[in-house]
């Protein structure tokens, strides 16, 4: 081709003048799931696959049923169409015809209450879960029909199905819906169930190709979709990949663009629109998923679940073709579950899609994840003792506030053991008062409340203007750290509003820094699974074999003895009702500590236990520090002893001038300290600490000798094994920090990485610098 000629071609392709080839079917039906090729292959596995077997006997028996009961039939119909497929046998044919020209004669396929809207909603899931059916049953016996029956159909399923939700979501001659109608997983629901309902027409309906492309161009929209400033909307997607309406919708609004896309590769030539968001989708089902001796736990945070699950976005990704070894191991745990948003065997798709039984036994003992995952834009983070199951898992959520997005700034849920012994109240149905009157709001959640409030209610509805945000990740062997900034959902009443996460070994500390615009009563929120009972000092939850020990240490401890009106100054456990998860006719117990002294700003230091079968007959042990300077613990676990200061002057109380202060002999600014030394190492001793923790500080000296030197505030954790110095750190991108190093010698990794900094003899530092 001459240079003329493809410079011709180039200006055509950009005028629009040269289209794209129109899409082309992939051989003849059924196109959409049911192909003849995934149907050869499962056939030849049930010989191999007695689960497969008995699923697919399942299946047929449930057909059977609704050919012996032909009213049932239209609640039958995949099932039925997926008989056909597999026997040839026309009972389940004709079954499929009759049902579908029941639903074909019916006046319309909306919902009343949508239809009763200004302006009218003629498409929405009702209709939605229609014309699935009704496309997957047409595709699947487009053979058995006569040439004017197939006409017939196809004209009613877009009359019905196709062109509601079209002129309603889609094209612009009608539309009234845009892309964040609903909590945004309806559009998902809607617009690529109309695409099913386009590819199964695609003989019969000359528009069809041209949906498809609209369809498809709005696909790579709705994954791109950045949340709107005037409607206080948030994006669709976290750049991790998750998306932000709680689980089980996530499951729901991916699944059902996963099922288009699967439909579109199995029916047409052209391959879907590049989506790069697929290779991560998947991981958010994993980092929120509990394993333990029972059927997996996720964090349900917002309109979710305990047992709602990601199997059916997992396995419609492993049939589009995106697998991992994890998502194999987190489907060989879910391949009996039931939830709604759950997939597995018992029906055809996931008879067809779910991977093999190979596949799923070639799946890792555990995942090859990292045990500590933050999807800062969503707002939620996962820390772990590891995947192993029945370990320890601590959720947090500080994010946005909006419809599924409960009023929970701050809040955290606590798996131990197997149980989810610190909880979030869940939800309700939605026509309950009791939804948005509770369980949507912050006295729901284990958050700190002032005079009995927290986030404006009316975020439920409205949106937070201000999200809240998870700040600054450290993890550092057995130590974790996070920072939830909660005061911007809570400004009508926070002036502060920050939670920190410190969790070293066995024991989680919750440091609360809070301030109100005027004096009133702080209250510390703790909602529990099991049994909660005072034992001196500490509230011990325990459900079974599982237990943790949760202890105020300040402003003030509970009283050790006697009543509690004995010692008024102490800390005071308040009950309080609320309602059990799902269930609103069930009252439950929850908790409040509560100072005794009504005041505008404090902070609450409280240390959570994990009680494990290794640490039960000697436990973690607890000293109050505390001086002008600061506020403080000494925690002994483990032939270890950590040392935490709390930097009162670095609180934002003073400005134009540095947090400078002594906090247990170490020079700094830093905003929060944690040293751990062996219990036979000198406190006074800088290098004997095997690892230090640094939150919001700049310098820290001992003795004279520079420990940390950085002009920017860091966040970092550092810790000495061997001959080896591992730093992981956080803060501004451009920086240089310079930490103390016995000698030259030492190997440094930096943020995982191992790097070869500059040895400065006199300091005895390493320098570590960042650039943008």
């Amino acid at each position: 081709m001459s240079a003329c000629l493809r410079l011709l071609l180039f200006v055509l392709l950009l005028s629009g003048v040269v289209q794209a080839a129109p899409l082309q079917p992939r051989g003849s039906h059924p196109r959409l799931f049911f192909t003849a090729e995934r149907l050869a292959a499962l056939q030849a596995r049930l010989a191999q696959e007695p689960t497969s077997a008995a699923a697919w006997t399942a299946l047929r028996a449930s057909a059977d049923a609704a050919v012996a009961k032909p009213d049932t039939a239209t609640r039958f119909l995949e099932p039925l169409a997926f008989a056909y497929r597999m026997t040839g046998d026309t009972r389940y044919a004709e079954a499929v015809r009759l049902a579908l020209r029941r639903e074909l004669s019916r006046p319309h396929w909306g919902e009343p209450d949508l239809l009763r809207r200004e302006p009218v909603w003629h498409a929405g899931l009702g209709l939605a879960r229609t014309l699935r059916s009704t496309a997957i049953g047409f595709d699947a016996i487009h053979d058995f029909l006569a040439p004017v029956e197939r006409r017939e159909f196809a004209a009613g399923i877009v009359r019905l199905g196709i062109l509601p939700t079209l002129d309603d979501w889609v094209l612009g001659e009608r539309r009234i819906h845009a892309l964040d109608t609903m909590g945004h997983n309806w559009w998902s629901a809607c617009v690529f169930t109309a695409g099913l309902g386009a590819l199964a027409v695609l003989d019969e309906e000359p528009r069809a190709r041209g949906w498809l492309e609209r369809i498809s161009a709005g696909s790579i929209e709705w994954f791109g979709y950045a949340g709107s400033v005037l409607e206080n909307k948030p994006a669709n997607f976290d750049r991790g990949g998750a998306f932000y309406e709680s689980v089980n919708y996530a499951s729901f609004a991916l699944a059902e663009y996963l099922a288009f896309r699967l439909a579109w590769t199995n029916a047409l030539t052209t391959p879907p629109a590049e989506i790069p968001a697929l290779a991560r989708v998947g991981d958010f089902f994993l980092d929120v998923a509990y394993p333990n001796a029972g059927p997996v736990m996720t964090l349900n945070f917002g309109d979710g679940s305990l047992h709602a699950d990601g199997s059916r976005p997992l396995a419609l990704l492993w049939a589009n073709g995106y697998r991992t070894p994890a998502s194999a191991w987190y489907l060989q745990r879910a391949r009996t579950m039931s939830y709604r948003e759950g997939l597995d065997r018992s029906t055809p798709l996931g008879l067809l899609y779910f991977p093999t039984d190979a596949e799923l036994g070639a799946a890792p003992a555990l995942p090859d994840r990292p045990t500590m995952a933050v999807y800062p834009d969503i707002g939620w983070a996962m820390l772990r003792s590891s995947w192993a199951p029945d370990a320890t898992l601590l959720g947090l959520r500080c994010g946005y506030t909006w419809n599924h997005a409960h009023a929970d700034a701050g809040s955290f849920i606590l798996f131990h053991r197997g149980r989810n012994l610190l909880i979030d109240s869940g939800n309700c149905g939605y026509s309950r008062p009791e939804y948005d009157a509770y369980y949507r709001q912050s006295p729901a959640h284990n958050v700190v409340l002032w005079n009995g409030g927290a986030e404006n209610p009316e975020n439920t509805y409205v949106g937070s203007k201000f999200s809240g945000a998870l700040l600054y990740p450290v993890a550092s062997g057995d130590l974790r750290y996070l920072l939830a900034d909660a005061t911007g959902p809570t400004s009508r009443l926070f002036n502060r509003n920050y939670r920190h996460f410190l969790w070293i070994g066995d024991v989680i500390l919750v440091l609360d820094d809070v301030e109100a615009f005027a004096p009133g009563q702080f209250e510390w929120l703790l909602h529990v699974g099991g049994k909660a009972e005072r034992r001196g000092l500490d509230l011990k939850v325990a459900d079974g074999d599982a237990s943790v020990l949760v202890r105020p240490l300040f402003p003030t401890p509970f009283p050790d003895a006697g009543l509690p009106t004995d010692y008024p100054e102490n800390m005071r456990l308040v009950e309080k009702a609320g309602f059990k998860d799902h269930d609103p006719d069930t009252k439950v117990t929850y908790y409040a500590l509560a100072p005794s002294e009504q005041t505008r700003r404090t902070k609450f230091l409280t240390a959570i236990t994990l009680v494990t079968p290794v640490n039960q007959d000697h436990l973690p042990t607890f000293e109050r520090l505390s001086d002008a300077a600061m506020i403080g613990v000494r925690v002994r676990q483990g032939g270890t002893t950590t040392e935490v200061y709390v930097n009162l002057l670095a609180d934002g109380r003073i400005r134009h001038r540095n947090a400078n202060a002594t906090l247990g002999g170490w020079e700094t600014d830093a905003y929060l300290l944690a040293v751990t030394r062996p219990d036979a190492a000198e406190a006074t001793d800088a290098d004997g600490a095997t690892r230090i923790f640094v939150a919001d500080g700049s310098y820290l000296r001992r003795d004279g000798r520079v420990v940390l030197d950085s002009l920017s505030k860091v966040f970092l954790a550092a810790r000495q094994e061997g001959g080896a110095l591992e730093v992981q750190l956080q803060g501004q991108s451009a920086r240089e920090v310079r930490w103390r190093v016995p000698h030259a010698r030492v190997q440094v990794r930096l943020n995982g990485a191992t790097v070869s900094p500059a040895f400065d003899p006199g300091s005895q530092t390493v320098l570590l610098t960042s650039r943008p």
